[in-house]
């Protein structure tokens, strides 16, 4: 049965996404008019993205999700290339330290934001092919942990914690609502931390980042900066915020405002209400993604609309966390709202899937 669109998950992507060109322009605004001599440079390709992201997720909302399930294979073979040639001098760019863009003129693409949905998509059909064996580690649970590791790994050469984070905790959510077994998830994430406390050992600004979490203010013009300015940026807001473009910390004080810390700058000038109006339309997103999960009978689509909800919300739920400094900085951007061409085409994409899926 066919039913119409989830007008109510539709708007309030569109809503997120729209706040955000709003926000982007007043973060990135005095930025912009130094580094470009236009105030309007990072809201211009932004609002183009949008623009493109939108016409993407109506189309994508169109084509049965059920294709995924007969290209899997080919998608995450293209999304396995791509990182592997993101890796190469000469052809990925880095920037910010990670060499995980495809540079186009002053565009980048990231294919991490790719590979994150075609393992979904990947996870969703195997599961639902061998719903039988998920009780069986090695014929239920190993065959997909490999594939993820091989991502995991081409994503942590870039480097990119942040990313591979998210990926992988997108296919143990699937995999728990599958129903593997607990004896999994109990040793699965003993050698998990084992396996991100060497990761933060071996690199040493991943050890900076923590100490600095620990105590910002014990290096606050280096490691500290970030988390202590954002929190300059928040506690000013109050209840209704300083107002709209009248941002302090905007001024050169929090680095590049318009990508990972943009709350930051939501938070100071519309104050408590404006930070409950974006968790609330997160919130919208996820109540409605849990439904549409729910209420699909085909287990690849219910694995499906599952993953690429909960990787959407632990990434925004990250993103807010790291900006009130309750864990370290990550460089994970918040969804629909950060500034970014490649994120917000993928997560509009995303949604678009969902939205198929509930149609049926």
């Amino acid at each position: 049965m066919r039913h119409k669109l989830d007008k109510v998950l539709f708007l309030a992507v569109v809503f997120l996404a729209v706040f955000g060109l709003l926000m982007i322009f007043s973060a990135s605004s005095v930025w912009a008019e130094y580094k470009f001599d236009n105030s309007f440079h990072y809201v211009i390709y932004q609002g183009i993205f949008f623009l493109v992201g939108l016409f993407i997720m109506i189309i994508v909302s169109k084509i049965d999700y059920r294709l995924y399930y007969k290209y899997s294979n080919n998608i995450l073979l293209v999304c396995f290339i791509l990182l592997i040639l993101v890796l190469i001098p000469g052809i990925g760019s880095v920037r910010n330290g990670s060499r995980s863009w495809f540079g186009i003129g002053s565009l980048g693409i990231q294919p991490s934001e790719a590979a994150k949905i075609s393992l979904i998509i990947f996870t969703s059909k195997y599961l639902s092919q061998n719903d039988g064996y998920v009780k069986d580690f090695f014929k239920g649970v190993l065959p997909v942990l490999l594939v993820v590791l091989v991502f995991f790994g081409l994503i942590m050469l870039q480097p990119d914690l942040g990313t591979g984070v998210i990926l992988f905790m997108a296919i143990i959510a699937i995999l728990f609502i599958s129903g593997v077994s607990m004896k999994f998830f109990i040793g699965g994430g003993i050698i998990g931390l084992i396996g991100v406390i060497v990761l933060i050992l071996i690199a040493p600004y991943r050890m900076d980042r923590i100490t600095s979490f620990v105590n910002p203010w014990k290096d606050e013009l280096g490691t500290g900066f970030q988390i202590i300015q954002s929190l300059y940026a928040i506690g000013p807001g109050g209840l209704l915020g300083t107002g709209y473009l009248n941002s302090v910390q905007k001024h050169f004080y929090l680095p590049e405002p318009q990508t990972d810390f943009i709350f930051s700058i939501i938070a100071e000038e519309f104050g408590v209400m404006g930070a409950f109006i974006v968790v609330g339309l997160f919130c919208i997103v996820l109540y409605r993604g849990i439904t549409i999960s729910k209420n699909c009978h085909d287990l690849f689509g219910k694995y499906l609309a599952f993953g690429i909800l909960f990787q959407l919300i632990f990434q925004a739920t990250m993103n807010l966390m790291v900006v009130v400094g309750l864990i370290p900085v990550t460089g994970v951007t918040l969804p629909f709202l950060s500034y970014g061409g490649s994120s917000l085409l993928v997560s509009m994409a995303s949604i678009g899937i969902i939205l198929n899926i509930s149609r049926k």
